[in-house]
């Protein structure tokens, strides 16, 4: 367990040893995925965007109406842990203990871990989605939850087939997300990805990516598109923390080949980590 982490695991602001840090089985968190969290990407020590991460992550708590600590507070708690180099900074808020007066008794953990294997292409399985809001408005609607469960199991189901993740589709086939990374693809030297009206979560690495797109003159297209435009694109590539900018292999039967705007996009967002990070 204690390889999970690199150095301490901040409880409430508390450093701990992980083999101490726990959560109480009697926690909304635990017993109901009722909480919401954050995973972010630390260069040498320090956090990309880590402001717009801790932005997005009050509005998560928001929609839980779950009360948070000071902006400041929290800034400097994953200051604090961002300091063991690179890897994944995680933040995690739990409902608390009682469903009726949320966030009592509640934790904040905070740590950082190894960064995972990053493969140089994915190839993904396309798996409907029904449990993903798909553009209908709910209490959660923009909120990234502990629940999830359905898109851990998207993953699985993928990659019991072979694959290496799911391409998410909607209502009528149309292009949502993956489960825990954002799509786009190119056609015809454009960039198309799902907008953010279909109720895909606001990706902080979606955001910069579209930036580095608009700083290199690469026309940009989002909206509802359908599996067809996914599957018939020149070039496919997936966004994330983790994953930065990569490209996909595959998307179900279809193939492809990492191409030129893709690679432009990945160099591009190197560089713009670069410049935020130093």
């Amino acid at each position: 367990m204690n390889d999970r982490a690199i150095g301490p695991v901040l409880v409430n602001g508390i450093a701990l040893a992980a083999s101490d840090a726990s959560v109480s089985v009697f926690d909304i968190g635990f017993q109901r995925g009722y909480g919401c969290f954050e995973a972010m990407r630390s260069y040498g020590g320090s956090t990309f965007r880590l402001d717009a991460h801790l932005r997005r992550l009050a509005h998560s708590a928001d929609n839980l109406r779950i009360p948070l600590p000071e902006h400041e507070e929290l800034l400097e708690w994953c200051q604090r842990v961002e300091r063991g180099g690179d890897g994944l900074l995680r933040i995690y808020v739990t409902g608390g203990l009682d469903s009726h007066h949320l966030g009592v008794d509640n934790v904040i953990v905070v740590f950082l871990e190894p960064l995972p294997a990053i493969p140089e292409v994915v190839r993904l399985d396309v798996i409907e989605a029904p449990w993903h809001s798909d553009g209908r408005t709910s209490e959660l609607s923009g909120a990234k939850t502990l629940s999830y469960g359905p898109n851990l199991a998207a993953t699985i189901s993928a990659r019991t087939r072979g694959f290496d993740d799911a391409a998410l589709v909607g209502m009528g086939d149309i292009v949502l997300e993956g489960p825990t990374f954002s799509l786009a693809w190119v056609t015809g030297g454009d960039v198309y990805t799902p907008s953010l009206d279909s109720h895909i979560l606001a990706s902080i690495t979606r955001q910069a990516t579209l930036e580095v797109a608009n700083a290199l003159g690469i026309a940009v297209h989002t909206g509802r598109f359908d599996r067809s435009d996914l599957t018939g694109a020149d070039e496919v590539f997936v966004m994330s923390t983790v994953k930065e900018v990569t490209p996909v292999a595959a998307i179900g039967s279809a193939t492809f080949a990492p191409g030129p705007v893709t690679e432009r996009l990945a160099s591009g967002f190197a560089d713009l980590v670069r410049a935020e990070t130093g």
